[in-house]
């Protein structure tokens, strides 16, 4: 409306003025304008919906998913759409007088269409690759037996006649690893498009069972339906595949059609594998049962050998005494490893005599056999003889079944519980905590998980622990209530009342992952020794009464974290032995009470918490070590003087964001001298310079997380990294930390190249190892040499490239010799989705690239030369990659040649080459080495080369010396 009526007062300035013919002129012309801007937006419309369509037909294909500029462009293109035909309905029929100027109104909106509708075009495409259609291969044990029982299970997978499997067998007896063996396998068989492997555990939940395997089928549900549509909506997505889906550990019955899986048959192809202890849960889901039997002797001794080491059998009088204890085992892998894992190193023959007997005792003793089982696990836990790893472990069972811990995450709560402490600082106690860890992991009470996360389309790989569901039950059923453990994680509670049996001697309590919604005014737990209250993740508790904390003045440990809590009772402030208090996530937690008491307190968590003021007494916590303040949006400042009063800081997350002013006085940060870790986000570079320029001498000591932009989300606790999101950076220069070893730079605005002497002080960033640059529209080239600037890049192992749509050149020479050490350690080359690329490689620098390792090149349609060709084209070209072990080109249209014509590439250490949709490649370049008699020889290390299954008759046709030596290694993937 303010649009309109300026317009109007503009064309009675017209009227009056000397250019009324002018005006008359676009009199005439604004009904001809009002059609153009019509039908330009019905041009935009069906631009829209094409894309809409493209989009459906690509994700009804699978592996594939939106690019975010698509998904920004159909937004912003809803939006103009919806204000503009309001526009229009405003101007309809508007009088002769106003329409001179608001035909120069209607120019503009023509012309802004007609951008967006050229920046629609996406000549780069739609959509990018998800993770790889079948899956990741999942770390596991080598079988030691049980060869016929996979034997059996692989023939029902491979045949037509049983399309449900059930694997029964008691807790421990080696289903679950059975299984994953033969997940890895299916993984390298073409006969079903998609391996899905999903732990069920107990609790039965549909809606999370639902999102894990459409998560697996890389596509999304929505959260705000019901189950019963979510299920049709899992059942249409599922049949456009042949699939195995392998369900682990599950506990009690439920339909398929329930969950949205098709029922497994000859028609369709399909498979469906159930692991269970009860074999009446098989029986229901109608499936064919594999027993999981216990090993023989033979493999008893075998696996346990595998295990301790071989060398022990060289102890004299050790060999029956050994083969004892394997018998009392009972043939269960599971408690065969654990106990062989506590054994090993030992060679005295009196410790190895009195574990028998420990062993021979203990399981008589019992009759009932989970109980058998236990008391052969509690041996290993007796074995770790260190009160303080046996509670590290035993805190591991506070959390849900299959909880999968982050190291970083495992070793915080230990330190919160007060497990690992007396150590100088912070970083010597994640030491300790790792160690700890590997001690665990290595007796078999933890086992090894990867946590696979994605990062601006990027996905990572991070060490992970989990408790075996068995050894969980043990250490709560068996060990937990000596120690005063009381564990009522997911038990659907969604009220705590007098009846929920609280015990007095209750030291640690777990109520989370429940449904609870409140706490009975009248609650007051007489649970005076409590010192650990787990209430996290219940999200519509809403409120804690006063009397509830009352009596639980040994209290150390509070967590309420991801809860719906609006304030905290002023009981708190009698916790005086509190150390930690956890809020994270609390987004409608707006009051605390004066903290001023708890000087005790060594970790205040309120990641994103809703505060709009800092806790009153907040500078009295002299033995505060944490403090996580990080995206509090309603927090504006932290007044002045408290900082420097936390002199136990050790790590300290914040955002200093230009609508705030949360540290006034940055070099009140600088004054705390035991501080290690920061975190910190910036709203734009100007203020990141800023920080750099004041912390010059300080960033050397400490180690940082820092993000500027929209990078709040980006940050992956990694130290010494930056993320810059959605910056205007053009001829800013932006500093770089000396110690900087992780970039990212996304959405970057005005950037002509990443490294040059104004965009990026490259010199002084001389221990940058990772590089990451994505959706940057202006970027040209990577890194610009002049005599000015030379970026030292010689430490530099990993440069990742995507959606860069006017990249051409890595490196640019203005005037300076390209230096002999640029990218000399490189080993990781990702190029993705840069479509004016031509040339990967430059002649000149392929010296440089001795240590690369991995090359990866997708979706650049223009892409032609993987390493660019002399003027010459000289025949003698020899391109020499000692360490290349992989080669994935994908999607390259244009791609005529690896290299020059008659050029060959040594690459000795190759171990996997993909290519998948590269029709004009006609020659692969990668020289076979030759033995002793000189006769050619596949690579020695060589796996596996992958080409798509459309692409037969390519491969048929495509050059390649001694190409049927290589025959072995061929595999077709659907792609």
């Amino acid at each position: 409306m303010a649009e309109i009526v300026g317009a109007i007062f503009g064309a009675l300035g017209c009227i009056c003025g000397t250019s009324t013919c002018n005006c008359i002129d676009q009199h005439r012309n604004f009904n001809d304008d009002v059609d153009e801007l019509r039908r330009i937006l019905d041009s935009l419309t069906s631009q829209k919906q094409d894309i809409e369509s493209r989009i459906q037909e690509a994700e009804a294909r699978g592996g594939q998913m939106v690019r975010q500029q698509v998904q920004e462009w159909l937004k912003q293109a809803e939006e103009i759409n919806v204000k503009l035909r309001a526009f229009l309905e405003k101007v309809q029929g508007v009088k002769w007088y106003k329409r001179a100027c608001l035909d120069r109104l209607v120019c503009r909106k023509i012309n802004m269409v007609k951008e967006l509708l050229d920046k629609g075009s996406f000549l780069e495409g739609l959509v990018i690759e998800r993770a790889p259609a079948h899956g990741n291969i999942i770390p596991t044990e080598n079988l030691v037996g049980e060869i016929s029982t996979k034997e059996e299970i692989w023939r029902y997978l491979m045949g037509d006649e049983v399309g449900m499997i059930g694997v029964c067998g008691i807790g421990g007896v080696g289903k679950t690893t059975i299984m994953k063996n033969l997940h890895n396998d299916l993984q390298r068989q073409t006969r079903f498009e998609k391996v899905i492997w999903v732990t069920v555990s107990h609790p039965l939940n549909v809606f999370e069972l639902q999102k894990k395997i459409a998560v697996a089928m890389g596509q999304r549900l929505r959260d705000d339906e019901e189950v019963i549509m979510r299920a049709a909506a899992l059942m249409e997505i599922m049949t456009r595949v042949r699939y195995v889906v392998i369900l682990d550990d599950v506990w009690q019955k439920f339909s398929l059609k329930e969950v949205g899986i098709p029922d497994p048959n000859v028609q369709n192809g399909c498979k469906v594998v159930v692991t269970s202890r009860s074999i009446e849960v098989c029986s229901y889901l109608r499936c064919k049962i594999v027993k999981v039997k216990p090993l023989s002797q033979e493999e008893s001794l075998k696996l346990f050998l595998n295990t301790v080491g071989d060398d022990v059998l060289q102890v004299p009088g050790l060999e029956e005494i050994l083969k004892l204890i394997v018998e009392e085992c009972a043939g269960l892998p599971l408690a065969i490893v654990v106990i062989a894992g506590s054994m090993r190193g030992v060679d005295d023959v009196n410790v190895w005599r009195n574990t028998l007997t420990e062993l021979q005792v203990r399981v008589s003793s019992v009759k009932d056999s989970n109980d058998e089982i236990f008391m052969r696990l509690r041996f290993s836990f007796d074995q770790l003889n260190s009160l303080q790893v046996q509670s590290c472990f035993l805190y591991c069972s506070l959390f849900r079944e299959d909880y999968v811990f982050s190291r970083r995450e495992l070793i915080e709560g230990w330190i919160d519980e007060g497990l690992i402490d007396g150590l100088p600082s912070r970083k010597a106690a994640s030491d300790r905590g790792h160690a700890i860890i590997d001690r665990l992991d290595k007796n078999f009470l933890l086992e090894k998980e990867t946590i696979v996360s994605s990062i601006g389309g990027e996905f990572f790989g991070s060490d992970g622990a989990k408790m075996h569901d068995v050894v969980r039950d043990m250490a709560i059923i068996g060990i937990g209530p000596e120690f005063g453990y009381m564990i009522k994680t997911g038990m659907n509670l969604v009220e705590l009342t007098d009846e929920h049996g609280w015990v007095k001697d209750t030291k640690k309590l777990s109520l989370m992952e429940n449904k609870i919604l409140k706490v009975s005014p009248s609650l007051s737990p007489k649970c005076f020794s409590l010192s650990t209250l787990i209430l996290s993740s219940n999200p519509n508790l809403s409120e804690i009464p006063e009397s509830f904390l009352g009596e639980m003045l040994a209290l150390k440990v509070l967590d309420l974290s991801s809860t719906a809590i609006e304030t905290l009772p002023n009981s708190i402030s009698k916790l005086e032995n509190l150390s930690a208090l956890r809020l994270q996530h609390c987004m409608k937690l707006k009051y605390l009470p004066s903290l001023a008491n708890l000087r005790g307190l060594k970790k205040l968590d309120l990641h994103e918490a809703g505060i709009e003021v800092v806790p009153q007494g907040m500078g009295m916590l002299i033995s505060l070590e944490y403090l996580d303040l990080f995206f509090c949006q309603n927090l504006k400042e932290i007044p002045t003087g408290i900082l420097p009063n936390l002199s136990s800081l050790q790590y300290l997350a914040v955002c200093c964001l230009r609508e705030t002013t949360i540290i006034r006085n940055l070099e009140e940060v600088a004054r705390l001298k035991k501080l290690e870790t920061l975190e910190c986000q910036f709203d734009g570079i100007q203020d990141f310079n800023h920080f750099v320029n004041k912390f010059k001498d300080f960033q050397s000591a400490i180690a940082y997380s820092l993000g500027v932009g929209t990078a709040r989300d980006m940050l992956r606790w990694s130290k010494y990294e930056l993320v810059i999101i959605d910056c205007e950076i053009g001829e800013e220069c932006v500093m770089l930390p000396n110690n900087l070893k992780d970039l990212w730079i996304i959405r970057g605005k005005n950037m002509r190249s990443i490294l040059n002497k104004t965009v990026m002080l490259g010199m002084e960033a001389n221990e940058l190892k990772r590089c990451r640059i994505r959706e940057s529209e202006e970027i040209e080239c990577v890194i610009v040499l002049d005599s000015l600037c030379c970026p030292v890049l010689d430490k530099l192992e990993l440069l990742h490239l995507s959606t860069l749509p006017k990249l051409c050149e890595l490196v640019r020479v203005e005037g300076a010799a390209t230096p002999p050490h640029i990218f000399s350690n490189l080993k990781t080359l990702h190029i993705m989705s840069c479509s004016g690329m031509r040339k990967l490689l430059p002649l000149e620098l392929q010296q440089a690239f001795q240590n690369l390792e991995e090359i990866s090149v997708k979706w650049c349609e223009q892409m032609e030369e993987i390493i660019a060709s002399s003027d010459s084209d000289a025949s003698s070209d020899k391109f020499t990659f000692p360490k290349l072990r992989m080669l994935y080109l994908n999607h390259l249209p244009q791609l005529k040649s690896i290299c020059s014509a008659k050029g060959v590439m040594v690459c000795d250490s190759i171990e996997g080459i993909a290519i998948f949709h590269c029709r004009k490649l006609k020659r692969i370049p990668v020289q076979l080495p030759l033995l002793d008699n000189g006769e050619p020889s596949p690579p020695p290390r060589l796996r596996e080369i992958k080409i798509d299954k459309d692409s037969k008759e390519w491969w048929e046709s495509v050059e390649w010396d001694h190409k049927n030596l290589l025959q072995p290694f061929l595999k077709y993937i659907l792609w």
